[in-house]
Formats: structure tokens, C-alpha cells, sequence
């Protein structure tokens, strides 16, 4: 059987963590589920693989969440499972940029993977990688900005430095499943830039749907596991020689 892998997110207040930790944990380590599950005041953040049942079971207890009511979900398929065992996480942030979030601040605009060759394409805009330098090396769009940072909160920095709202007007944002952009075009929209896109579901999205013949994409997008990297399709990255 073909372990899937799911990763998911939403900005959420879901109430006491503590005791969600201690039933999550105690739902995966029952279904076969191993990975990373972080909950914090903002919301949750999660990449886990196993059986589909068991995984099916994880999301349909997190649905049971009035508050979970638009969970970003991305799956894809691997022989073995990519990681070693189950944790469940209690966080300052769902993921750290030094900000805030929750479910009534403003993004960027969503653009859905079959619109992204096109508004990436147009004149003016400026197309902002928003992962590391390794993450970048090892794939990219054609034409994006790599910002050389080492982490996601030195981000916020490289913009103040870099960018200018009076001057770049119109802002494309993209990361791995899309939980960055989040962050990241909630704090673009407060320094003045008017016109911010994000890409809806991230790379791992733009690489399930769109065919290689008509991608626009470089390489291969890092995944935070043992399968390391995953290409068109997801399909894996062939282990390095």
C-alpha cells in the first residue's frame, strides 16, 4: 500500500492546546501516522504520512473544528514513510516571522496554479522567493528573486532593504505549500505595497496541476522530510549518486 503524505494548514483559534496536543498525538500513533503536527495560538501547521485511512481519520477529527472550516490540504503518494516517528508541537507561531496572524488579517491576493505563468509573465511585477538559500538552489521559477536568507524572519529585513512600495508596485510571493505567504503578504500589505499576489497552495500545488511541457518551474521543491525534494507530479527526487 502507497503511504500518502499530507500536509495542511489554516490561521485558527482552536481553543486549548494542551489537550488537543494529547488527542492528536494519541490519534496518530493509533491510525499509523508519523510527522510533524505544530499548533499555536494562530492556528496549525502540519506535514504527516501513513495508511489513507488513518490519515482521512487526522483531518475528519480536525474538521469536528467549527474554526477548522477551510483547511488548506495537499497530498501526495510515496512507497515508504518519509519520517520516523509522530510529534505534535506546541508553538509560539504556526511558523516564525516575528508577526502575528489569525483569520481576519489581510493577504495577498490568491492566484491559483493555472494562472501563475500568466501573471508572473506580465510587466512590473516583481517575483519574491520567500524560502532560503538552499531551498532556492535547489529549485526555482524562472525569473525570481532569490533573497539569500538563511531563514524565513530575515525576510522581513531583505524587503526593508530591497523593495520599495513607491517603486515596486506590484508583488508575486510563492512558497512550499503556501502557509509563508500568508505571513509574508500580510506584512507587505502593512509596509504599503498595494498589488500583492500569492500562489494558491504553493509550489507543491503549481507542480501537482500543471503539466511539465507548459511549467515554468526550475529544478526540484525541498520537502521537510527524508524524500528531500519532489518534482512534477511529486514524484520524489532521485536519490543523489
Amino acid at each position: 500500500m502507497k503511504v500518502v503524505v499530507c500536509a495542511f494548514y489554516q490561521f485558527c483559534n482552536l481553543g486549548p492546546l494542551p489537550p488537543l496536543r494529547l488527542e492528536l498525538l494519541a490519534l496518530m500513533k493509533a491510525n499509523g501516522i508519523r510527522g510533524s503536527i505544530l499548533l499555536a495560538p494562530e492556528g496549525i501547521n502540519a506535514t504527516i504520512s501513513g495508511p489513507k485511512p488513518g490519515i482521512d481519520n487526522v483531518i475528519h477529527h480536525l474538521r469536528q473544528f467549527p474554526q477548522v472550516h477551510d483547511l488548506d490540504i495537499k497530498k501526495s503518494c510515496c512507497d515508504t514513510h518519509p519520517f520516523r516517528r509522530a510529534k505534535v508541537r506546541l508553538k509560539k507561531e504556526s511558523i516564525t516571522f516575528g508577526l502575528d496572524h489569525g483569520p481576519e488579517v489581510p493577504t495577498g491576493e490568491y492566484v491559483d496554479p493555472k494562472d501563475w505563468n500568466r501573471v508572473i509573465s506580465q510587466e512590473g511585477i516583481v517575483l519574491l522567493d520567500t524560502r532560503n538559500g538552499y531551498e532556492v538552489n535547489l529549485g526555482t521559477f524562472e525569473g525570481a528573486i532569490d533573497p539569500k536568507i538563511l531563514k524565513f524572519s530575515e525576510l522581513s529585513r531583505f524587503v526593508e532593504q530591497n523593495l520599495d512600495p513607491g517603486q515596486h508596485r506590484r508583488v508575486a510571493t510563492f512558497c512550499t505549500g503556501g502557509i509563508r505567504c500568508e505571513k509574508f503578504t500580510s506584512f507587505l500589505l502593512t509596509k504599503g505595497f498595494k498589488e500583492v499576489f500569492q500562489l494558491k497552495g504553493g509550489i507543491l500545488k503549481y507542480l501537482e496541476e500543471i503539466p511539465e511541457k507548459e511549467s515554468r518551474w526550475n529544478g526540484h521543491c525541498f520537502v521537510f522530510d527524508e524524500r528531500v525534494g519532489v518534482g512534477h507530479g511529486l514524484k520524489p527526487m532521485p536519490p543523489t549518486p
